[in-house]
């Protein structure tokens, strides 16, 4: 699933390329996508709309358009958005060829011969059409927490909501969408390695010190995360459908049973957790 560097680089190519683009029309093959409405509404609503403006909440995409309307858009597994310019030249737009870029279900039709197109293999992605005066109580309604990378997320911030979950295993709490959003499983298993805390500590357990260093990696990581434009662990591709960089430095997720990258003699291992498999070592992180 697309985690925060995958989406804010969607975000941010969104931003570059049609932020101020109107939508001509709009067509689906899937319309069970598209929630809170029928699929005929939507198309309706969907008409002559502007973009004025794309931003992420968590792993949440919301494009603001004209008529206070807001388009929310979650990726979930395998959805990514591909931007196509019907003008440019398909020689140099080698990726939308890839296997991967082929299962398009969603097509916003642009002024200016663009294309905004949703690929999504295993149609788990969805579409909602709100009020955007009403985001704020949407969001609280969808229990999405404070974001990982914003401002209001401070290290104060994420202490005290560490004492709210004194019981919780860390490796669940930085899963929780409620409370953090936007790490999922590749990077909490950076971010734990990074701080040298193991997966099944509890909240309670852990000293200020060590809270600290959860709290630097997790900027520290979505950062370069970012930078580098995301991890194409699987079915993730950013506008351009090309890959991220970030799985080139990987130090624990799906490396069990290498040795450890810090070379302290133990092996990286791989246990379940939240449903989810986690990726750790038990010789450097306590």
């Amino acid at each position: 699933m697309p985690e925060l560097p995958e989406v804010e680089t969607i975000i941010s190519d969104l931003n570059q390329k049609i932020k101020g683009a109107t939508i001509l029309k709009f067509w689906s093959d899937f319309p069970l996508a598209v929630k809170g409405m029928t699929l005929e509404k939507f198309k309706r609503e969907m008409k002559n709309k502007k973009i004025l403006d794309i931003e992420r909440v968590g792993k949440n995409i919301f494009l603001h358009l004209s008529g206070e309307k807001s388009l929310h858009i979650h990726l979930r597994m395998t959805g990514h958005l591909l931007i196509k310019n019907q003008n440019a030249n398909l020689k140099n737009q080698n990726y939308f060829d890839d296997k991967v870029n082929q299962y398009i279900h969603h097509i916003w039709y642009l002024n200016k011969n663009k294309t905004l197109e949703f690929s999504d293999l295993r149609k788990f992605a969805t579409i909602r059409l709100i009020e955007t005066v009403a985001m704020e109580k949407y969001l609280a309604q969808k229990r999405i927490g404070v974001d990982a990378m914003s401002k209001m997320f401070d290290f104060k911030k994420f202490n005290t909501l560490l004492n709210e979950k004194p019981k919780m295993l860390i490796g669940i709490f930085l899963l929780d969408q409620s409370v953090i959003s936007g790490i999922g499983n590749i990077y909490r298993s950076e971010i734990l390695f990074s701080a040298g805390v193991l997966p099944n500590r509890k909240n309670e357990s852990l000293k200020k010190d060590e809270r600290e260093k959860i709290f630097l990696a997790i900027k520290k990581i979505l950062k370069l995360a970012i930078k580098m434009r995301g991890t194409s662990d699987s079915d993730y591709r950013d506008s351009d459908g090309a890959p991220g960089h970030f799985q080139k430095v990987l130090k624990v997720y799906r490396r069990d049973k290498l040795d450890c990258p810090k070379k302290c003699g133990g092996k990286v291992l791989r246990k379940k957790m939240a449903q989810r498999s986690v990726f750790y070592c038990a010789g450097c992180q306590k």
